[in-house]
C-alpha cells in the first residue's frame, strides 16, 4: 500500500499534464469565428472560415480545418496587430489570389509592418501568389520601387480571379512557381 501512495502524486501530476495537453489542442472547429481566419491548428493545417445555413435560414460562420498544411508551424492564432498591418479580414470566407489584384491589399501586404513582422500571413499569400506563377517578394520589391508597373506586371502574369483556395498542401517545394506557369517578368 505504501508503494501506491508514494506513486499516486506522481501519477496524478503526469495525468494532469496529459489532460492539459489534450485540452489545449487547437482544433479549428472549436475556434470562434472572430479568430478563425489565419489560425493554424495543432495538426499544422490552416483554419478557414465558411458559411453555413443554420436554423430558420440564418447564415452562420463556422471555422473548419482546411487541407492546407503549414510547414513548421502549428497551434497559432494570428494577432490582431498583424491582421490590421496586413489589411486582411478575419471575416473573409475562404482566401483566393484575386486579393493580390487590389493595389491597396498588395501595398498593405508589402508594408514593413506586415512583410517583416507577420510571417504567417506572408507565407499564406506567398503560396497563393506562387500558385499563380508570381513571386510575392518580387511583387513587393516592385511595389516599393514602382507600384504601377508592379500591378501591370501582375495583371499580365495571368493572375485572374478564380475559385477559393482550400485544398492545397503547401510545402517548401510549392513556394516555387509551377513549371507550367510563366515566370514573373523582371522588374
Amino acid at each position: 500500500m505504501a508503494f501506491f501512495s508514494s506513486k499516486l502524486p506522481l501519477a496524478l501530476f503526469l495525468s494532469s499534464l496529459f489532460l492539459h495537453a489534450a485540452i489545449s489542442e487547437l482544433v479549428c472547429e472549436n475556434l470562434p469565428s472572430n479568430v478563425c481566419a489565419f489560425a493554424i491548428a495543432s495538426s499544422g493545417k490552416r483554419c478557414l472560415l465558411e458559411t453555413a445555413v443554420g436554423g430558420k435560414g440564418i447564415v452562420e460562420y463556422q471555422c473548419r480545418t482546411s487541407e492546407v498544411v503549414v510547414e513548421g508551424k502549428s497551434e497559432y492564432i494570428e494577432t490582431d496587430q498583424c491582421v490590421k498591418a496586413c489589411g486582411v479580414d478575419r471575416k473573409a470566407v475562404g482566401i483566393s489570389s484575386d486579393a493580390l489584384l487590389e493595389p491597396q491589399v498588395t501595398a498593405k501586404l508589402c508594408s514593413p509592418d506586415c512583410y517583416q513582422k507577420c510571417p504567417n500571413i506572408i507565407d499564406l499569400y506567398s503560396n497563393l501568389a506562387a500558385g499563380e506563377g508570381v513571386s510575392l517578394p518580387d511583387l513587393c520589391e516592385g511595389q516599393r520601387t514602382n507600384p504601377h508597373r508592379a500591378m501591370s506586371e501582375l495583371l499580365s502574369s495571368g493572375v485572374a480571379p478564380g475559385p477559393v483556395v482550400t485544398d492545397h498542401h503547401y510545402s517548401a517545394e510549392s513556394t516555387q512557381a509551377p513549371s507550367s506557369a510563366p515566370a514573373p517578368a523582371p522588374l
